[in-house]
C-alpha cells in the first residue's frame, strides 16, 4: 500500500488570510468547499475563485516572493485577461494553490455573488471566517 501524504493546509489558510488582508474577494471551491459542508475527498488541490485589482495582484506577489514561492503578478495578470487559472506554488514545501479569475467561466459570477463565509478551523484551532 503507498504512502498516504497528509495534506498541509498551510499555504490553503495563508492565500486566503491575505485575500482578506489585501482585501480581495474570493471564493473557495473544489474539493475544500465540499469538506466545509462534509462533503470529505481526498485531494490536494486548493482551488480558489478571485477577483483582483492590479494593486491586488501586486500585494499577493510581494506576500510570495521568490525564491521560496512562485506568484507572478505578470502571470496573474494575464490570467486574468485570458479567464484562465494562475498558481501559487510553495517550492520548500511542494503545495499549490490554483487560483481561477472571476472571467473563467460565467457560472462562477452567480455563484461568486452568492457566495456566503463559513467558519474553519486554522490548524491551530483558531476560528477563521472564509
Amino acid at each position: 500500500m503507498p504512502n498516504e501524504r497528509t495534506p498541509d493546509l498551510r499555504l490553503f489558510f495563508d492565500i486566503l488570510q491575505t485575500l482578506d488582508r489585501i482585501n480581495a474577494p474570493y471564493m473557495i471551491i473544489g474539493a475544500f468547499a465540499a469538506a466545509i459542508y462534509g462533503n470529505t475527498r481526498t485531494t490536494y488541490d486548493i482551488d480558489i475563485v478571485v477577483s483582483l485589482n492590479e494593486q491586488q495582484i501586486l500585494a499577493l506577489a510581494a506576500t510570495y516572493p521568490p525564491p521560496r514561492y512562485y506568484a507572478d503578478p505578470e502571470q496573474m495578470r494575464n490570467s486574468i485577461r485570458l479567464g484562465i487559472s494562475f498558481n501559487i506554488i510553495d517550492g520548500k514545501m511542494g503545495d499549490k494553490a490554483d487560483l481561477s479569475p472571476l472571467t473563467r467561466e460565467s457560472r462562477y459570477r452567480w455563484a461568486f455573488q452568492n457566495r456566503v463565509r463559513q467558519t474553519i478551523d486554522l490548524p491551530d484551532g483558531t476560528p477563521f471566517e472564509a
